[in-house]
């Protein structure tokens, strides 16, 4: 991105979001209801690359009826989170991982590759400008941060296009959880399928979501939250819920999360909590998961903890497995799944030590 080490001088004003609204916005922020004044965009071409980034006024896109992603779906997305520490100052929770994760993305979707440091100077760009949305410290409040890349050529024709727009933009959100952690229900999905090998599974693409979005309304139908999908061949594996990776805890203490296999998203917080977890004394095996040993596994308590795990609600407990016939309910424990949620939130906040890395301070 040839004008990116000067993106942060791109700032073009503010909307005008007052102080004042700005602080009520973030005392209720929500997520995904409001956002930031600014943004960052960069177009891509054959012939010139990455060019024209900058930090701009947050606003709509102007696109023709024949815009390519429209029509074609060549879209990749990120999600990621700032964090004020009690200091005041902000710090990214391993956004490498997130750049290095938006370049697999775009590889299987055709986009061009951002580099690394192109990704990272555009969020920090963004964060700094716009650094008084980022909601003090306490309640789990941040800003959530969304990177995405686009076609924004205008054609109708099956091929990559030759002209890609990446942006990024910011909005204030709450804790996942309002009332507190709360175990969610799961609706197992026997019709439907998330991804399939050789597909855009390990891809963050839009695609994988609208997939998703009938079996989710057949969950909410049935009473649950969430829904989890099997492996599309056998329709026998677990693979990951609609948007966030699974964890087993056993009656031993040994914790299995299933092995990515192509088809499922390689997740920033999933990677985190095998770290972490070894960092406390548990043993880690990723494998596969069979439906069979989840249900049994939950109703004779060999398996003690089910918890899933995202950027947005870090882990939450599995209560309830629910499918055509039936249904099992895990124990009310999540000693473990709550260890690990709160040594990993107290390092995002800077309430415990970072002995790993992870974090990259912005302002």
């Amino acid at each position: 991105m040839t004008t990116a080490a000067t993106a942060s001088g791109g700032n073009a004003g503010q909307r005008g979001v007052d102080a004042a609204r700005r602080a009520e916005i973030l005392a209720e922020p929500g997520f995904g209801r409001y956002f930031t004044d600014h943004m960052f965009t960069s177009t891509w071409t054959p012939d010139l690359g990455w060019h024209d980034a900058a930090v701009r006024d947050y606003g709509p896109f102007r696109l023709d009826p024949a815009t390519a992603t429209l029509h074609y779906a060549q879209e990749i997305f990120e999600g990621l989170k700032a964090y004020r520490h009690p200091d005041g100052s902000v710090w990214l929770f391993r956004p490498e991982m997130n750049a290095a994760r938006f370049q697999r993305s775009a590889r299987r979707l055709a986009l061009p590759e951002l580099p690394v440091e192109d990704f990272l100077t555009a969020v920090e760009s963004l964060v700094r400008t716009d650094v008084d949305w980022v909601p003090p410290t306490g309640d789990e409040h941040s800003l959530y941060l969304r990177p995405f890349m686009f076609a924004s050529e205008v054609f109708l024709g099956v091929r990559p296009a030759n002209e890609v727009t990446f942006a990024v933009i910011a909005s204030p959100a709450g804790s996942y959880f309002a009332g507190g952690v709360r175990p969610v229900s799961i609706w197992l999905s026997e019709e439907y399928a998330r991804a399939a090998p050789g597909g855009t599974g390990a891809a963050k693409c839009g695609g994988n979501y609208a997939a998703s979005l009938l079996a989710q309304r057949e969950a909410i139908a049935n009473g649950c939250d969430q829904v989890a999908f099997l492996d599309a061949a056998e329709h026998s594996t677990v693979e990951e819920l609609g948007g966030m990776n699974l964890f087993f805890v056993y009656h031993d203490g040994t914790i299995v999360t299933p092995e990515l296999s192509g088809s499922i998203l390689e997740g920033v917080t999933r990677s985190s909590i095998i770290e972490i977890a070894d960092d406390l004394g548990y043993k880690v095996i990723e494998r596969q998961v069979g439906i069979e040993e989840w249900r049994s596994g939950v109703a004779s308590r060999e398996i003690t903890e089910v918890f899933a795990c995202g950027t947005a609600a870090v882990i939450t407990p599995v209560g309830t497995l629910k499918w055509r016939g039936g249904e099992v309910v895990s124990a009310r424990v999540d000693e473990v799944s709550m260890r690990l949620r709160q040594q990993l939130v107290d390092i995002q906040y800077g309430l415990a030590p970072d002995g790993h890395g992870w974090l990259r301070r912005v302002a």
